[in-house]
């Protein structure tokens, strides 16, 4: 059997994924990953589908983790579609991938906020510094560079196409090669929700449910009155 994973819109953590969906938004978070590849067996098939601005490093190498495992013992396969940003491009480095022509892919340093005094700083900038070494394993992994040219391609934020990509061994093929076409796709960063955005719509998940609710007690009530007045011998009149 051939199994589908997309990695589409932003990559959040599993508690997250519910907010995107509620507003019927493209998300892809560890679960929907672990849900597919739970289930297969010797002979089944993956094909992953990628077009994602990034998101949650945590999250994303979580899913890389997930897909890598996975293709020692099955055939998984990358199709990058639309584009392959930040953390989606560590993903795409996690087994056999292809990507479309017009897609692009986009690898840069791991970013954070941050606040305080000169010392919170200086450990923040140390423990970004140790997050990119981190990450650039994947891309040497996959291509076969160095430490020192990974962390510069992720410190010039580099935008590649497929012909690009390719040279640089991120990716396996490119889809179509017989076709020539202009790869131009744009990408865009984003930030999870705020707790404030998530409770609004908590609030009224909240309050739908209580609407919800209090009409079918109304229905309910209605019905039993209804019946007691039949029972009473009452005729209702029809309009």
């Amino acid at each position: 059997m051939k199994y589908r994973i997309n990695i589409k819109g932003n990559i959040v953590p599993n508690n997250y994924a519910w907010y995107y969906r509620w507003f019927d938004e493209d998300c892809a978070c560890p679960n929907d990953v672990s849900g597919v590849l739970d289930k297969l067996t010797d002979e089944d098939e993956v094909e992953v589908f990628i077009n994602s601005p990034g998101g949650i490093i945590d999250a994303g190498t979580e899913i890389y983790t997930l897909l890598r495992a996975a293709a020692k013992n099955h055939d998984i396969k990358i199709y990058i579609t639309g584009q392959a940003c930040s953390a989606a491009s560590v993903i795409a480095c996690a087994a056999y991938c292809e990507m479309a022509p017009t897609a692009s892919m986009m690898v840069h340093c791991v970013s954070s906020g941050a606040s305080g005094n000169h010392s919170i700083m200086e450990h923040t900038a140390e423990m970004l510094r140790t997050a990119d070494k981190a990450l650039c394993t994947a891309y040497m992994a996959k291509a076969g560079m160095t430490e020192n040219e990974a962390l510069a391609m992720m410190e010039n934020e580099t935008w590649l196409n497929a012909e690009q990509a390719k040279e640089k061994g991120l990716i396996d093929a490119i889809m179509f090669e017989e076709e020539e076409e202009i790869p131009m796709v744009a990408g865009s960063l984003f930030k999870l929700p705020s707790e404030e955005q998530m409770n609004k719509i908590r609030t009224a998940m909240k309050v739908e449910q209580d609407l919800k609710e209090a009409n079918e007690k109304a229905m309910a009530e209605c019905k039993k009155k209804l019946t007691q007045l039949k029972l009473s011998g009452i005729r209702l009149a029809t309009i």
